[in-house]
């Protein structure tokens, strides 16, 4: 059975339109077993007590630096153990909110989810999909005012998830029936 790892940013809950639009996907990848992680209350920033847990090698990392880096392993976890990762998330201001800022920052972790190698940095995460759910309200997907999308899949290819796609319920307060009949065209496209 397909494993899903569904991350929501957006903090909106039941009014959420990019929140919907995952809620669709995921009943389209079904049967899938389906995980869930809300980021919108918000996660720890990476301050200097992670950094230094995070470069301690492993075996030498004390009981508080492996309390530190917890929560990290957990999202890293997560991410491993999907087939296919959901991703819900709102425009705000040209770009991705900072919920999931801070989720990228915890789960982008060299060794565990990339590599530096002579030839550049090698994702670990290869063979897993990923679909963005975009909602926004006017900024268009992949328009030059949409830094969140190219950013999103940069980030997700960077950690080797090459296999990314796009449902969009963008430009809502310009075309809100338009929008919403593009995104339900997308929806019925996914590959179950």
């Amino acid at each position: 059975m397909t494993s899903v790892l569904r991350i929501d940013s957006s903090p909106r809950s039941d009014a959420s339109i990019s929140r919907a639009l995952a809620d669709r996907i995921v009943d389209r990848l079904a049967p899938a077993q389906i995980s869930a992680r809300d980021v919108s209350p918000g996660l720890p920033v990476i301050d200097a007590d992670w950094i230094g847990a995070n470069f301690t090698p492993a075996a030498e990392r004390s009981p508080t630096q492996i309390e530190t880096l917890a929560l990290s392993d957990t999202l890293v976890a997560e991410l491993q153990a999907a087939d296919v990762v959901v991703i819900s998330l709102p425009i705000w201001n040209f770009g991705i909110p900072a919920s999931l800022k801070a989720w990228i920052d915890l789960v982008a972790r060299a060794g565990l989810t990339f590599q530096y190698t002579a030839e550049g940095p090698k994702g670990l995460l290869e063979g897993k999909r990923a679909i963005l759910a975009i909602a926004s309200g006017g900024t268009e997907v992949g328009s030059q005012i949409d830094f969140a999308t190219e950013y999103m899949k940069h980030v997700l290819g960077f950690i080797g998830i090459h296999e990314v796609e796009i449902v969009a319920a963008d430009r809502l307060m310009v075309d809100a029936e338009a929008s919403h009949a593009k995104a339900d065209a997308a929806i019925e496209a996914l590959a179950a």
